[in-house]
């Protein structure tokens, strides 16, 4: 499981998180709803290892992830989906899934590779092109699926439905419930969304969060 427990993170003097707590059970979908600018994306990037803790810890299992670089906690199986989907423009498809898998060290990335383009089938036929050829919506699924690459235990999303059509964000949601089901450990996923309705086609349970706080905890209707 995940354990965040009062996190605080200041950016430039100006204070971000101030003693945000939550925490997601091994095979639960959970979304962490708020505005731009609540703290969604700080929140993320602070379990991911992006940003410095003032104060709190972090857990995931037992392991406490204070202090740990972001390559280490991706070799403990935390997956990131980004925002801006942050893929390598000038490499291949594949090779943006094959790196991660290689520098995580995972023995078994070949049949895990093989698995993630069954579920995601396009990625076939996208597998020797540059991401900067790739649509929006292309570079959506790609990044997804190289969170999915090393997401053995936990991922962290953030905003996967932004900027995509309904039709598309249904299938990023199917994608994803496929994906943890197929996990034999089972996957923690945590899922920022400033969006209610996108963050219910997901999950039905929320932490709202404003101004850097967890304020709340709330049942969505799809």
């Amino acid at each position: 499981m995940l354990r965040v427990q009062g996190i605080t993170v200041a950016i430039s003097a100006v204070t971000i998180l101030r003693g945000l707590s939550l925490r997601v059970d091994t095979g639960d979908i959970i979304g962490l709803v708020g505005r731009n600018g609540a703290g969604k994306t700080t929140t993320l990037r602070s379990i991911m290892g992006l940003t410095h803790l003032s104060a709190g810890r972090i857990e995931l299992d037992d392991s406490l992830l204070d202090g740990m670089p972001s390559y280490t906690r991706a070799r403990l199986g935390i997956g990131y989906l980004p925002e801006d989907r942050r893929l390598v423009p000038a490499l291949s498809v594949y090779n943006n899934l094959l790196i991660p898998a290689q520098a995580s060290g995972i023995a078994d990335h070949d049949e895990r590779l093989r698995r993630i383009f069954n579920l995601i089938p396009e990625l076939s036929e996208w597998s020797a092109r540059k991401a900067s050829t790739l649509s929006g919506g292309q570079q959506k699924l790609v990044a997804l699926a190289r969170a999915f690459v090393n997401g053995r235990k936990l991922l962290l999303l953030d905003e996967p439905f932004e900027g995509v059509s309904t039709a598309l964000s249904r299938r990023l949601a199917q994608t994803i419930r496929e994906f943890k089901q197929g996990e034999e450990e089972g996957v923690a996923v945590l899922v920022a969304e400033s969006d209610l309705k996108r963050a219910a086609m997901l999950t039905p349970r929320a932490y709202v969060i404003e101004r850097g706080e967890v304020i709340d905890e709330v049942t969505l209707k799809a």
